[in-house]
């Protein structure tokens, strides 16, 4: 409504003029009753925010209009309006639910203040209900982790499609986390409180998928001894998400459109088609452009699925939540394994904000799931991290990866003295070692070196 509403019920003329006057320069829009009765048919038609009662009405009892706002409108708040003679009797009544009263005569800065009382209050409501529906959906978005712009946009995207009932592409590689963003769009959608199911398609013959899909009837085949309920028909009213869809055969892609065109199923072995009201939230790592034109999927099914497309971003299109990733997987697995490691080294760190990730989020929780079982300090360090991600994060050491000092010392002397033709004089020099300490690192490492015998 662009207005709250206020009613003043009172059979003193000007009682009811003052009281509107004042509540219509607040912004209400107000409307007086000499009488009760009207006010209650009034009240059933079109409920008032505000209320401001007589107790004392030619027709009918204020207590009882009281108690009929109170118990038919909750969220309606009443101001009783009294005599000297009655002031027990208010008193009584904010007991009772009111939200205060008045004494006859009063001020009009009286009626002022109730009115702007309201309004804060009513104002404080809401910003409540904000704040709640914000730590609810924030509660969609628990597991699902970013503070970047690019997982922000995202977040906002799936507030707005999850209001929408329409279907939902996930354009998304393995470990981006495709469920959840499935499930934080369904349980942010009018869907919420019905049911929701995952399905992969990937790996699966044909007639495991139809039998899981769709269902089966009592004797549909060798070993169905019972009916039995797909996926699809288990969710009606909910939300379906097939994750790999690219990988569905296309005799099942042709089943899939049939149901979201004719929005029916037909169980295996069935005869009469089952009505099915579904959301369908689809996912894919593939490029299904190119799947189109290579004929393994169905245009048609394409559009049908492809209503809005939401890009699921790769770890490495968002590398400032890979510190707030680690932290959180880093506290996740110290309650599961019961450990107590505190924090994760700077080098360490930059170590996992370097490294591209091919696995995703999915891959970094294993890093750290793998780092804090193998600790023994309160801090993860490079030791705790596999060596094939420290040799790619440090390639800069050599093709071979890491290499110990020793290693690093051995190639630095051969290096020298090939560069200076093999001249131990210049060579010592250029390392700095006496050429006797350069002898022993000769035969130490085992070089193959023939000195130029010029002094």
């Amino acid at each position: 409504m662009d207005k709250f509403r206020a009613a003043i019920i009172d059979d003193e003329d000007q009682t009811t003029k003052h009281v509107a006057r004042v509540l219509t320069k607040l912004g209400f829009e107000t409307e007086t009753f000499a009488l009760g009765h009207p006010f209650l048919n009034r009240m059933a038609e079109t409920p008032f925010h505000l209320v401001f009662i007589d107790l004392n009405l030619p027709d009918i009892d204020g207590m009882t209009i009281l108690n009929f706002v109170k118990k038919g409108f909750e969220d309606v708040e009443a101001v009783i309006i009294t005599g000297h003679g009655t002031i027990p009797s208010a008193v009584e009544a904010t007991s009772k639910g009111a939200f205060n009263y008045i004494v006859k005569p009063f001020r009009i800065q009286e009626v002022r203040t109730l009115a702007s009382n309201f309004l804060e209050k009513l104002e404080l409501k809401e910003e409540n209900r904000r704040l709640k529906q914000s730590l609810s959906e924030e509660a969609q978005f628990k597991n699902f982790i970013g503070n970047s712009k690019v997982m922000q946009d995202l977040f906002a995207m799936i507030r707005k499609v999850a209001k929408v009932n329409c279907n939902v592409l996930l354009q998304a590689d393995t470990g981006t986390g495709k469920e959840r963003a499935a499930r934080a769009i369904h349980d942010l959608s009018p869907r919420r409180n019905k049911t929701f199911v995952s399905f992969n398609c990937g790996g699966f013959t044909e007639e495991l998928i139809s039998s899981e899909l769709f269902g089966h009837e009592k004797g549909a085949f060798t070993g169905a001894s019972a009916t039995k309920i797909g996926l699809l028909e288990s969710a009606d009213g909910g939300t379906v998400f097939l994750d790999e869809i690219g990988e569905m055969p296309l005799n099942m892609q042709v089943k899939l459109l049939h149901v979201i065109q004719e929005r029916s199923i037909m169980r295996v072995g069935g005869t009469k088609p089952v009505s099915l009201d579904i959301r369908i939230i689809a996912a894919t790592n593939r490029d299904l452009n190119k799947e189109m034109e290579l004929g393994q999927f169905r245009e048609d099914l394409f559009y049908r699925l492809n209503v809005v497309m939401v890009y699921l971003p790769k770890l490495s299109e968002r590398r400032d939540d890979i510190p707030l990733l680690a932290n959180y997987f880093l506290k996740s697995f110290n309650t599961k394994f019961g450990k107590s490691v505190k924090s994760i080294s700077p080098q360490a760190m930059d170590v996992l904000t370097s490294y591209n990730y091919p696995g995703n989020v999915r891959e970094l929780e294993n890093i750290i799931q793998r780092a804090v079982a193998l600790a023994e300090e309160e801090t993860l360090g490079m030791r705790e991290l596999p060596p094939d991600l420290l040799n790619l994060a440090f390639s800069a050491f050599g093709a071979v990866g890491l290499l110990s000092l020793e290693e690093v010392e051995c190639r630095h002397i051969k290096h020298v003295l090939e560069a200076t033709g093999f001249n131990k004089h210049l060579s010592s020099h250029i390392l700095g070692l006496p050429r006797t300490t350069l002898w022993r690192r000769i035969k130490k490492y085992n070089l193959d070196v023939e000195f130029d015998d010029e002094e």
